[in-house]
């Protein structure tokens, strides 16, 4: 088992996957670094919440999160988190997103990937153990992408507000009232929203509002609470919203994710 082992102690091993798990307490942090190797993580536990300057990502349990090679980033825990991470050999990356992507985890991939930990990173391509590494390698091009991404754009003026919407989100906030402080028409600004970010302004609001519920949501608070600070007008409308996106209300997600 290649357990609480840094990527690069291991990354000159000759093999085009390797797989790593980490234990770390509620709050620990990964500062700003990046991998050779493309790299697929995961909690078995607790949220990841990772961030670059293109955008952040949330990561609940039964989802991982796919990060290309080299890009910078750095990663939040809320709650006690295991982590289960995959890295990929550059050079076979293709067929991967481009950019970083929340992904679905069906449970047999899961199960693959709770084998692969005890895997070690010398493992014989033609033994037992190759075959498992192969088989996820081929399974990892067809993981769905999920909507628990938060882009940012590159103008710097749309960028900050997104950042500031992130400090202090709101369900109802408008198209309108964007323009109106960005000082641009709506056509101008729908067409640059999504040319940016690849999605419409209310797609990239609920995605946002759900990015800032989480992490409260794990830390205990209340369901009501939350749902009243992002602006819903009833617990019930901000609970099918969760489940339509996760698959789940919020009661049974947060036992799940216990």
């Amino acid at each position: 088992m290649v357990r609480n082992v840094r990527v690069d102690e291991i990354d000159a091993v000759e093999r085009p996957l390797l797989a790593t798990t980490h234990d770390y307490p509620d709050g620990g942090t990964l500062p700003l670094h990046w991998h050779r190797r493309g790299q697929l993580i995961s909690g078995i536990t607790g949220v990841l919440i990772m961030s670059t300057p293109q955008g952040r990502w949330v990561v609940p349990p039964d989802f991982g999160l796919w990060i290309p090679p080299g890009i910078m980033h750095e990663v939040r825990m809320i709650g006690a988190v295991t982590t289960q991470s995959l890295y990929l050999d550059p050079d076979l990356t293709g067929g991967m997103p481009d950019r970083c992507q929340v992904v679905g985890l069906s449970p047999f991939i899961r199960n693959l990937i709770a084998r692969a930990v005890d895997v070690p990173a010398d493992y014989d391509p033609d033994s037992h153990d190759g075959a498992v590494m192969a088989l996820i390698r081929y399974e990892m091009l067809h993981l769905p992408a999920q909507p628990l991404t938060v882009p940012f754009p590159t103008s710097p003026a749309l960028a900050e507000r997104c950042r500031r919407f992130l400090r202090q989100p709101a369900v109802h906030e408008t198209i309108e009232q964007w323009c109106d402080e960005l000082g641009v028409s709506r056509r101008a600004f729908t067409r640059l929203f999504r040319r940016e970010t690849g999605l419409s302004f209310l797609e990239w609001r609920q995605q946002a509002c759900l990015a800032a519920a989480l992490p409260r949501l794990v830390a205990g608070e209340a369901v009501t609470v939350v749902a009243i600070d992002l602006g819903y007008d009833n617990p019930a409308a901000f609970t099918a919203m969760f489940k339509r996106v996760l698959g789940s209300s919020p009661r049974a997600y947060l036992k799940g994710a216990e």
